[in-house]
């Protein structure tokens, strides 16, 4: 029988919110945050030079006309530091796109392309960026505020306010410059970079609905209906889970997703299959379910599985030849399943707030995240010892964790690698040396 993940009672309602493919979309975008911070310094200097032209009135009416040439004598000092902001800024933002650009591609040659989305997402990297072009707007819309007439009684703008807070964003840049550089060496550490790519496969586990109390697959009834994939072809990358639970509440029905995230989808193929009720109409689901060009993060529980095996075949590799990256990706593939090893998995069932089943989610099963951990790096690392006793290692620590019900594909793994090491290494002390378990590979 199945395992089924399933989501008792209401929806949680904070769960929308961190499930929101738009959230996760615009993360996975670079031009949101520069976009909204530009957006934002255009509404902060407007207010800042409203309060400069205040300032400069309240003085006038009061006739303290020397106040006003002081304020514009620091003004005039003020503009020779901003205008050297404002050309400092595009040299700026220069070396920040060129350390971007160099450390994308070292991590796309070294890793796996499938980790440049690592620095895509990167919130230090946005935040540096979209400050730095902030402060460059900043410079030039403080710099159209100075007024050409030097008589304090006829004078209408001191950029007062706005000087001091063109300066208080050149610290701000200063300082998320120094975080940048930072954060990126860090990226750029195959270690970290892999911490990451656990992190974010946990995070998907945790967001994924808890199990049932039975545990038993629900009867959903003969499908009545096909919803055919209308849009283009690509990768189905996340669906609005709360979105689609509404419909078929309204609908009367349950829903059930063909394709498991991560599929790639054709035109015309099956993408939801109706059980009772009636089909929803296709305008409604037109934002329920998002397809792109490639995999993300997001729902995709296999995906970090995916990215930790394809590090350690690029390791592997006659290219690279480092078998200790290899290595300290298994720790993670095995720190993944390790926590995986208990949890109901194959389908993840999502009810209304009344309780009623509303939509069905495959999932990875137990099976296939085996595989998918250990099946390419076996094929590539039998001949090295160094990720073969790591790996044995790996598969013994998950036969004590894992139920007695999922250690048939341990064992299965577990023989299959014994049988390449033998074929891999001919001479006996190599081949025991290379079978016996390690959990730091050979130290």
């Amino acid at each position: 029988m199945s395992d089924w993940l399933v989501t008792q009672g209401p929806l949680p309602r904070r769960r929308p919110r961190v499930l929101s493919p738009l959230r996760e979309h615009l993360r996975d975008t670079f031009w949101f945050a520069p976009t909204a911070a530009m957006a934002g310094v255009f509404a902060v200097w407007w207010v800042a030079q409203e309060v400069d032209a205040a300032l400069v009135r309240s003085l006038q009416d009061d006739g303290d006309y020397g106040a006003v040439a002081e304020l514009l004598r620091f003004a005039e000092d003020a503009r020779t530091v901003v205008s050297a902001v404002g050309s400092a800024m595009m040299t700026f933002i220069g070396v920040v796109f060129s350390i971007s650009l160099v450390a994308v591609q070292m991590a796309s040659g070294q890793f796996t392309p499938r980790v440049v989305r690592l620095f895509v997402r990167s919130r230090i990297t946005k935040a540096t960026f979209a400050v730095f072009l902030a402060t460059f707007v900043l410079t030039l819309l403080v710099l159209t505020s100075y007024d050409s007439s030097p008589d304090p009684r006829v004078t209408t703008s001191v950029p007062l306010v706005q000087s001091v807070l063109t300066l208080f964003m050149v610290a701000l840049s200063l300082l998320l410059f120094v975080m940048y550089v930072n954060a990126t060496l860090r990226l750029m550490r195959v270690s970290h970079v892999i911490a990451r790519i656990a992190a974010e496969s946990f995070r998907v586990a945790a967001l994924t609905p808890a199990p049932a109390d039975d545990g038993r697959a629900p009867e959903v009834g003969p499908v009545t209906a096909w919803v055919l994939h209308e849009g283009p072809a690509g990768v189905l990358r996340d669906v609005h889970v709360a979105r689609l639970v509404r419909v078929a509440r309204k609908q009367g029905a349950v829903l059930r997703l063909v394709p498991r995230i991560g599929d790639f989808l054709v035109p015309g193929t099956p993408v939801l299959a109706v059980h009772g009720g009636q089909a929803p109409p296709r305008r409604v689901l037109r934002y329920a379910l998002s397809v792109g060009v490639e995999r993300t993060v997001h729902q995709d529980l296999g995906f970090g599985l995916r990215q930790l095996s394809d590090i350690a075949l690029r390791a592997l590799s006659s290219a690279v030849n480092d078998p200790t990256t290899a290595v300290q990706a298994l720790d993670r593939i095995v720190q993944i399943l390790a926590a995986l090893s208990r949890r109901p998995l194959d389908r993840a069932v999502h009810r209304d707030r009344r309780g009623t089943l509303r939509l069905v989610r495959p999932v990875p099963g137990w099976e296939d995240l085996v595989d998918l951990g250990f099946t390419e790096i076996r094929a590539c690392g039998a001949g090295n010892a160094q990720v073969t006793r790591r790996m044995l290692a790996g598969l013994d620590d998950l036969l004590r964790l894992a139920p007695p019900q999922r250690r048939a594909p341990l064992r299965r793994h577990r023989e299959l690698l014994r049988q390449a090491v033998e074929r891999a290494t001919p001479a006996p002390a190599d081949r025991a040396f290379a079978l016996f378990p390690d959990r730091q590979g050979i130290g």
